[in-house]
């Protein structure tokens, strides 16, 4: 992934902003005045500005949420919550950094939080492991999970991968049991569950930590069973055919509303959340402390069964 400020859709805007930011310097550097130019100008931006991204398609929504610049996991827990305390390993084999996790404070109210974790730099990118985790992520993200029932805590998650690592070693240690077995014993904690696609969320990599009473998404982020160049790759024996997929697979916020998969979409600032990390990280929790209040008022078994009913209710098929 290039470390360039803007995605390649976003060139004409950026370009602009850039002679605009020089007509500015221009102007003082050399005494001139250019406000009736450069008005003109910042009014032309705002416009493109819209007209881009009321217009993105599917595959550019999936490039938009894996914005270099975009807020990873650790990021919202800095800007959303208190005393996060991370907690680490799975107890059975190591600690998986592309996994992390810990208690921590929404205000008042006691979280477990967890999610995927990306880097930054290329030092961070390997250690995280691009936000793929292993199975020791899975197994680390259950222990926890199981920790905040012990504590009768709710469980906050921020899903943020391209997919569970594909690796050799990962398929050796039971990369599918780790994911198959989260699933299950999600859907019986009897805790209130509350998941938030903040990026990617890539087949059982994101499912493997996705079962929750809420799923929901930003509005720039994407969710599905597979990654468009992967499908792409499996459909066409071509990668640069993501576009395609991407159209195919309708991974994108606004159809995954429609398609009843998940239950709401958290809206992004402007131009997305790499813009304004503060402003997507309150909007993010607002979002969560309501959906936390809304489970708050259901006893435990009324919580489950509705968590059981959820997913049966999920797809369309026929006999």
């Amino acid at each position: 992934m290039s470390d360039r400020p803007f995605l390649e859709f976003e060139r004409p805007i950026f370009e602009l902003e850039q002679k605009i930011s020089d007509m500015k310097d221009f102007a003082v550097g050399e005494n001139i005045e250019l406000s009736g130019e450069i008005v003109s100008l910042e009014k032309k931006l705002e416009k493109l500005r819209e007209k881009t991204y009321s217009n993105l398609t599917r595959w550019q929504k999936v490039q938009l949420s894996r914005h270099p610049k975009r807020p990873y996991t650790l990021d919202y827990i800095k800007l959303m919550t208190t005393g996060f305390i991370e907690l680490h390993g799975d107890r059975f084999f190591a600690d998986d950094k592309a996994m992390v996790g810990g208690f921590a404070w929404l205000d008042d109210e006691p979280v477990m939080i967890v999610g995927q974790q990306k880097g930054r730099d290329t030092k961070q990118k390997v250690i995280r492991n691009f936000g793929m985790a292993h199975p020791e992520g899975y197994r680390k993200a259950l222990r926890l999970f199981q920790l905040a029932e012990k504590f009768q805590v709710p469980i906050v998650v921020l899903v943020d991968t391209p997919g569970a690592f594909p690796g050799i070693g990962a398929e050796e240690r039971g990369q599918a049991e780790a994911i198959a077995y989260n699933i299950r014993e999600m859907s019986r904690l009897r805790v209130p569950i509350v998941v938030v696609i903040i990026g990617e969320g890539a087949s059982g990599g994101a499912l493997g930590v996705g079962v929750g009473d809420r799923i929901m998404i930003l509005e720039y982020a994407w969710y599905s069973v597979i990654s468009p160049e992967g499908c792409a790759a499996i459909l066409w024996r071509d990668a640069a055919k993501a576009p395609e997929a991407a159209e195919a697979l309708r991974p994108t916020s606004d159809d995954l509303i429609k398609l009843k998969i998940v239950d709401s979409i958290i809206p992004e600032p402007s131009r997305g959340a790499h813009c304004d990390p503060e402003a997507a990280a309150k909007l993010v929790k607002k979002a969560i402390q309501e959906t936390l209040q809304e489970l708050s008022l259901k006893s435990t078994d009324e919580l489950l069964l509705d968590r059981l009913k959820k997913y049966r209710h999920i797809g369309v098929f026929q006999d």
